[in-house]
């Protein structure tokens, strides 16, 4: 680079007083990046390229790495071949620092090149780049002075699509360009098209600041760069998905802690149009079938009321342990009767040491756990686990409920859209006060838990870290329908409708009655009584005992 006047740009590193930045949803205005060209760069970056054919893009692509202003000692480049025949070839003009592999005979497609490129990559960025783009000169520096300020972050450059045909440059050109800080007078700029959905996205958010949960979408794999600490917790790309493996990825970096930031200084041009930008509604229509069972946030492709889905919307957390059996039924029960219906009940306990005694059952050692496992082993919504993991990832919210407490059939889809609409990282619902506690329900946001995990100071309590990147929010159970045992009915077979058709009942005789008032006509009032009964006497009738 050269540098005017250097300064060192650093995240928080065990042992130092620095405090990381708090980023709260996705607002990361708090975080100020130095002027490219002005800064000491110490982080390492893996440019992770997936090729396949078109040799002649890839020259490109090289050729313009090869004159990037970020320092070649902390750059390395990786080009996957995804089998292409014959096989591709490093050109005359590369990166220092730039090696080939070749996937392996059955494991091929996008998913499994990128994730081979991550499994050699050594950064502590992972840039993934296209092998059909031509980055500007400093691109690579403009993505790292992003990622040296905080450790949890997805970059997303700006790209343009350019005609590329007979006549366009060759890679000396393209080199000579970029190094000069001219690689906007190597195509058609002024017939060039933009990453159109992403500038929509960012002109309606304040460029994602206030995006909140759908802010994943921008994780590209075409130009997004990632811290890889995160992106290894993360996990690698889904090689089940053919397409739509980025935004999937992406989805799972929120839940792992990640903000999202648009870099529109880190420039970049497609060669060629994309492959949505071609076949935009068959591409949807492949993606609309395989991606939204992974991505609980995809909520209006989710539309069936009584379906499961790869990634539950929400965990809901039972203590079993200690409770008795009864108690722990009217929850489960509440909770699978209930909206949304995308939700997973794991019930925790000693199950290993639930034994049924095959000659005086009554008698077996944790009877109520040897009960609840009878009652729901054939319900595949109920896990059945000794403990929870500290993230509920991948799913986007965590109900830790106590035993003996019972959703109405709306309560958990008010409490969720709640929290959502709001943003709040925790809502914790007071169900009972006693005289020296309240007995409460949490909902746990699980990318605001996981980023609060990362920013925290050692004797930080992860709530008050939470309350500082999300927020946090108390309710009144009652309110949102939460009841005793005692005092819940049970949902029956032919009594709990479909809580999206109540609902549009209820509209309509709520549009009914406004009507009326409004002609002043006497009409008869609607029925007073509802379609689902209301929760009312005890759980297990005498009769039943």
């Amino acid at each position: 680079m050269t540098r005017r006047e250097e300064t060192t740009v650093s995240t928080r590193t065990s042992g130092t007083s620095e405090r990381t930045p708090r980023i709260r949803h996705n607002d990361y205005g708090v975080l100020t990046p130095p002027e490219p060209g002005t800064w000491r760069p110490r982080l390492s970056v893996s440019v992770v390229i997936a090729a396949y054919g078109h040799q002649d893009k890839l020259d490109l692509t090289l050729a313009a790495l090869a004159a990037q202003s970020y320092p070649s000692h902390l750059t390395e480049v990786i080009v996957v071949d995804d089998g292409t025949e014959p096989s591709l070839r490093l050109p005359e003009i590369v990166p220092e620092n730039t090696v080939l592999l070749t996937t392996e005979p059955g494991r091929r497609g996008r998913s499994d090149a990128r994730n081979a490129g991550l499994a050699r990559a050594t950064g502590d960025v992972v840039h993934w780049l296209d092998a059909d783009m031509v980055t500007f000169h400093d691109e690579v520096e403009e993505h790292m002075r992003w990622h040296h300020l905080a450790d949890h972050l997805v970059v997303m450059g700006y790209v343009r699509y350019v005609d590329h045909g007979l006549g366009g440059p060759t890679p000396a050109e393209v080199h000579a360009a970029v190094s000069a800080g001219a690689a906007d007078k190597l195509f058609d700029e002024e017939h060039s098209e933009p990453h159109a959905w992403i500038v929509d996205l960012a002109e309606r958010t304040d460029g994602l600041r206030t995006a909140g949960d759908m802010a994943f979408r921008v994780h590209v794999t075409n130009a997004a760069s990632v811290n890889a600490r995160l992106l290894r917790e993360a996990g690698p790309l889904d090689t089940s998905l053919v397409l739509g493996e980025d935004t999937e990825l992406g989805y799972r970096l929120a839940q792992a802690g990640a903000a999202f930031v648009l870099a529109p200084g880190a420039r970049s041009r497609h060669l060629g149009l994309s492959m949505m930008m071609r076949d935009k509604e068959r591409v949807r229509r492949y993606n609309h079938a395989h991606v939204p069972g992974l991505v609980p946030h995809m909520r209006r492709l989710r539309t069936h009321p009584r379906r499961q889905w790869q990634v539950p919307y929400a965990e809901v957390v039972v203590a079993a342990a200690g409770a008795s059996y009864e108690d722990v039924r009217a929850t489960v029960d509440g909770v699978l009767a209930g909206s949304p219906h995308d939700v997973a009940v794991t019930l925790t306990g000693p199950w290993d040491a639930a034994r049924e005694d095959r000659r005086n059952p009554l008698r077996s050692t944790h009877l109520d756990l040897v009960l609840l496992r009878g009652e729901y082993r054939g319900e595949p919504r109920v896990r059945f686990a000794a403990t929870v993991p500290p993230t509920a990832a991948p799913a986007p919210y965590r109900l830790v409920l106590p035993p003996g407490w019972v959703p109405g059939p709306e309560t958990l889809r008010r409490l969720v859209e709640h929290a959502a609409r709001h943003g709040h990282g925790l809502v914790s619902v007071a169900l009972h006060e006693g005289d020296d506690a309240v007995l409460a329900a949490r909902l746990e946001h699980t990318g605001a838990f996981a980023r609060a995990a990362l920013v925290r100071e050692p004797d930080e309590p992860l709530d008050a870290a939470v309350h500082d990147v999300s927020g946090t929010h108390w309710m009144d159970g009652a309110s949102l329908g939460f009841l005793p045992a005692a005092e819940a009915e049970p949902p029956r077979r032919g009594t709990t409708g479909d809580p999206a058709l109540t609902r549009e009942i209820a509209r309509l005789r709520a549009e009914n009655t406004r009507l009326a008032e409004a002609l002043g006509s006497r009409v008869e009032p609607p029925a007073t009584e509802p379609l689902i009964p209301r929760p009312r006497g005890r759980w297990f009738r005498a009769s039943r005992q």
